[in-house]
């Protein structure tokens, strides 16, 4: 039942891929939970078969050498990030197979306002060794009891004979896990049998995403299909399409819900979508990086600065959770040498194309608006905007999401807490969006700070939060929540509605926090740390990235003791 892929020119028969879904959430209703997991591990096993092809052609996407470190993104952030996922929710499923506690091993705990906080990082073993330092919560809603917690944890696979109707996805097109992750959170989550409509960016992987879902196509729970706008539309609007979910900008979703051009400004001045079926949507947004004042190493002022470049330009910039707003204390007597060892660590960054349509175009506008742009080294992409302030409402770089190689920096007064508070406010009331906020720390300044660092974290409205990790790391991690702040409303989208990922399927949730280590290894042990992560292979400049990114996947797709060695040996060297 695999669908042929879309001949330029035509279309495909739309009424009879939605009848076969229709078809298959029949039979899906009827399916039982092991043979739910089943094929979870079916989809895992062809996931890994295809790695290799999938990366490959994921380089030639992004006019990446095959030999560049650089390729480690497309290992992480393709069928690694898919394989831990799917080995993450087949646990889920066991134990609700199993009737037991989805949360049975997981520690939860109180955090600022009444909410609970659920550890999903470390989760075993192999998480506290391969993520040493590395920590992860997903926080509820303010007033859930762990008994309310623990009694709706698994979503509708607590009654999976009540399906939902048939979705589509509308795919990302930048990074490439996202469609087949949106899937299995459509079928499993959402209880729906789905249509994948890919980006046409993505148009290249589609006998790979093929490959991976045939253990789903074949029952009739998936279908993929390619094709320009136009059968993006036929989908949207098709009777049998009960819910859509989307990643892509903000343009984009309005775009479905209420239309274009007049029509489209009518409807949403009447607040008459066009859409009226459910849609969830994963939109990006404008991410700060707070940087707390401190007494700093060299050395942790030429990591530190790494660890912001990595986030402005990892996939050239092209994620919507790169860090865009630095915001740095004008106090902070280190604050000039931070900004020198952030200019070298962009312009000594490996070189790539701005491959994502539409990025130099977006890099241009950014200069054109401020005069004082800078090309660190004279790079031909890479800008950097100082000076930026964050009581200019007209200022273009709060609002914008750039998608592409462009960071600003914006100053505030103060140190400790009353520059944190500050910061948290700025990043809350002048950047537009609420998918990821960072923020940096030495451990001496967290410390200082004590439960006041936890209470700003509490008041930042982000649905991911980091500390001394780049949000993405929340990305990667399965049984975190994915998503924008919850709140956000059709006729003011911002980032998005509704969360992914969340492989353990917790209700109720506000956010994910991440913290990571201030230093790599050996360097944190040195100073006294317990960490022994070395520096991240999300990292642009780590060296060993495309070497590390091939052995974590092929661990998450075989977890054993044996692979250890030489994925720390490799990790070790980057």
């Amino acid at each position: 039942m695999n669908t042929a892929p879309t001949v330029p020119g035509t279309a495909p028969d739309l009424d009879a891929l939605v009848a076969r879904l229709t078809a298959g959430e029949h039979a899906w209703a009827r399916t039982p939970l092991a043979e739910r997991r089943e094929l979870l591990l079916g989809v895992a096993a062809a996931t890994a078969t295809v790695a290799d092809e999938w990366v490959r052609t994921a380089a030639g996407i992004k006019q990446l050498h095959p030999a560049s470190p650089l390729v480690g993104e497309e290992w992480m952030s393709g069928p690694y990030a898919v394989l831990t996922y799917l080995q993450a929710l087949q646990e889920t499923l066991r134990r609700l197979g199993e009737g037991a506690d989805v949360l049975g091993d997981t520690r939860i705990t109180l955090t600022p306002g009444g909410r609970l906080a659920v550890q999903v990082l470390p989760y075993d073993t192999y998480d506290k060794l391969l993520m040493s330092g590395f920590h992860a919560e997903v926080w509820t809603t303010p007033g859930v009891t762990a008994d309310q917690l623990r009694a709706t944890a698994g979503l509708t696979q607590r009654t999976p004979r009540r399906t939902r109707g048939v979705a589509l996805v509308l795919g990302a097109g930048n990074v490439f896990s996202i469609p087949p992750l949106d899937v299995l959170y459509q079928l499993y989550a959402e209880n729906r049998t789905t249509v994948l409509k890919l980006n046409p960016t993505t148009d290249p992987l589609a006998d790979v995403y093929r490959a991976i879902f045939k253990p789903l196509t074949d029952k009739g729970l998936v279908e993929i299909v390619t094709g320009g706008s136009e059968v993006g539309a036929a989908l949207t609007e098709h009777p049998g399409i009960t819910a859509v979910h989307m990643t892509g900008s903000e343009a984009t979703h309005d775009a479905v819900v209420w239309g274009t051009g007049e029509p489209g400004d009518a409807a949403r001045a009447s607040g008459t979508p066009k859409l009226t079926k459910p849609i969830a949507s994963e939109l990006g947004g404008v991410s700060p990086i707070i940087v707390l004042p401190g007494s700093w190493s060299d050395a942790d002022l030429r990591y530190q600065a790494e660890h912001v470049a990595s986030m402005r330009l990892h996939n050239s910039g092209c994620n919507c959770v790169a860090g865009q707003i630095l915001i740095l204390s004008s106090d902070w007597p280190q604050k000039n040498a931070f900004l020198t060892a952030l200019r070298r660590a962009l312009a000594t960054a490996p070189a790539r194309p701005a491959w994502y349509p539409g990025c130099e175009a977006r890099v241009r506008s950014a200069r054109d608006l401020h005069r004082g742009a800078e090309k660190p080294g004279g790079t031909p992409d890479r800008t950097l905007l100082t000076g930026l302030d964050l009581a200019d409402d007209k200022e273009s770089a709060f609002t914008t999401e750039y998608f592409g190689p462009v960071l600003g920096v914006a100053e505030l007064p103060g140190i400790g807490a009353s520059f944190l508070d500050a910061a948290v406010s700025a990043a809350n009331v002048r950047l537009h969006g609420t998918l990821g906020a960072n923020l940096i720390a030495h451990p001496a300044t967290i410390k200082a700070l004590g439960t006041h660092l936890r209470d700003a974290i509490a008041e930042l409205r982000y649905g991911t939060i980091s500390v001394n990790a780049w949000t993405g790391a929340g990305y990667a991690t399965p049984r975190a929540t994915w998503g924008a702040f919850p709140g956000h409303t059709l006729d003011d989208v911002q980032s998005g509605i509704g969360v992914v990922h969340n492989a353990l399927l917790l209700d109720h949730t506000e956010r994910t926090v991440v913290t990571g280590p201030f230093r790599p290894a050996p360097r944190s042990v040195l100073h006294g740390e317990t960490s022994l992560s070395p520096k991240p292979p999300w990292f642009v400049t780590n060296a060993t990235a495309a070497r590390t990114g091939r052995l974590l996947t092929e661990f998450a797709a075989r977890p054993r003791w044996q692979g250890l060695p030489a994925l720390f040996t490799s990790a070790l060297r980057g």
